[in-house]
This record gives C-alpha cells, structure tokens and sequence, in this order.
C-alpha cells in the first residue's frame, strides 16, 4: 500500500475511534495557506466536551517503520507551530472566540498489514501554547 492510500485509511479508522469516543467531526481536511509561502492541513477537527481538538493524524505500517518507531514521533516543532497557526485560522474563519477551549491532539494509527490489526493511540493537548 503506498503513503497516500495508508494516510487515507488512517485518517479514517481515527475519524471511526473519535466518533466511537463520543466526538463529533467538525471538519476534515481543512486547509489554508497562512503566508506567502506557508500552507498547511488539520486532519480533523473534532470537539467533545465544549473543547475543540484540531487533530493531526500520524499513520505508519509495522512493516515499514519497525515495531519500535511511534508515528506521533513526526509532529517536530515546526509542524506543532504550523498546526496553532492553522488552528487559530479555524477557529476565526467559524467566528469562534480564541480564549475558547481548544487543543492540539495526535492520533498515532499503527497498520500490520499482514494480519490486518491496528493499534491506535489519542494522545490529547500535545502542545503548550
């Protein structure tokens, strides 16, 4: 399976698990370009709670990465900034308040391709602001 179609299914076995927690979706795949030469995408936007979780999804096979690598361990520093930019350029574009509750989550999806399991992590509020 290539990158896109593994980010892909990822992206949606995460939208199933939020909703399975009790989330609701209230975006996917928002994109903006927040300078001249920026742009980025939020996976998800889910809220649960009156909080609002922009949500970047990490997906990765065992095959390919090892069983030892987590795929959460790619949101570096700068994705963390680029992913409050974009988060802030939400919240405005819907007239949200900034002093509304929100956060920053990852959700870390491991495929094993050959028997089919997965292992999915929430990681909640990954980045202080």
């Amino acid at each position: 399976m290539n990158s896109k179609k593994l980010g892909i299914l990822g992206e949606n076995l995460a939208i199933d698990y939020l909703k399975e927690k009790g989330y609701k979706i209230l975006d996917r795949n928002y994109f903006k370009k927040i300078s001249a030469v920026q742009k980025g995408e939020i996976d998800i936007v889910a809220e649960k709670k009156e909080i609002i979780s922009f949500i970047e999804v990490k997906t990765s096979s065992f095959f390919s990465e090892g069983a030892d690598f987590f795929p959460e361990q790619r949101v570096d520093f700068q994705k963390q900034k680029q992913l409050i930019k974009l988060a802030k350029a939400w919240l405005l574009e819907r007239r949200r308040s900034l002093d509304c509750r929100w956060q920053i989550d990852v959700v870390s999806v491991k495929i094993d391709q050959s028997s089919k399991k997965t292992k999915i992590r929430h990681l909640k509020n990954v980045v202080n602001f």
